[in-house]
């Protein structure tokens, strides 16, 4: 399985693409052995057709938001607002030591990713 640095709820922007430009939040990951995508809130929008069962869905046409390929998204920096890299740090904190997500570009602490005690 391949890891990624970008999670659920992230806000990024697309870099490459149709959508070039585009911001949202990230919805979903979705994993696969050879590619990991994320759908992306209000990007990469697609048209499909339901057929009508009863009781269950009326039918139509709906818009719906298709995956992205994870390489064609960059996480927003907080401070800057800019698209950056994603990096680890590990911090010592008196008894407890914590391992932190950050910006490349500013350091700023995007979220802690796992917190123990010495």
């Amino acid at each position: 399985m391949i890891k990624t640095k970008i999670k659920t709820g992230d806000e990024v922007i697309v870099i490459a693409g149709k959508e070039k430009g585009k911001t949202g939040k990230v919805k979903k990951v979705i994993r696969s052995p050879k590619r990991v995508m994320v759908i992306v809130e209000g990007v990469n929008v697609g048209k499909k057709h339901l057929k009508h069962i009863e009781g269950v869905q009326e039918g139509g046409i709906v818009n719906i938001e298709r995956p992205i390929d994870i390489s064609n998204v960059a996480l927003i920096d907080p401070k800057t607002g800019k698209p950056t890299k994603v990096g680890y740090k590990i911090i010592e904190e008196g008894n407890t030591i914590k391992k932190v997500r950050i910006a490349r570009k500013s350091g700023e602490i995007i979220d802690t990713v796992w917190e123990k005690t010495k």
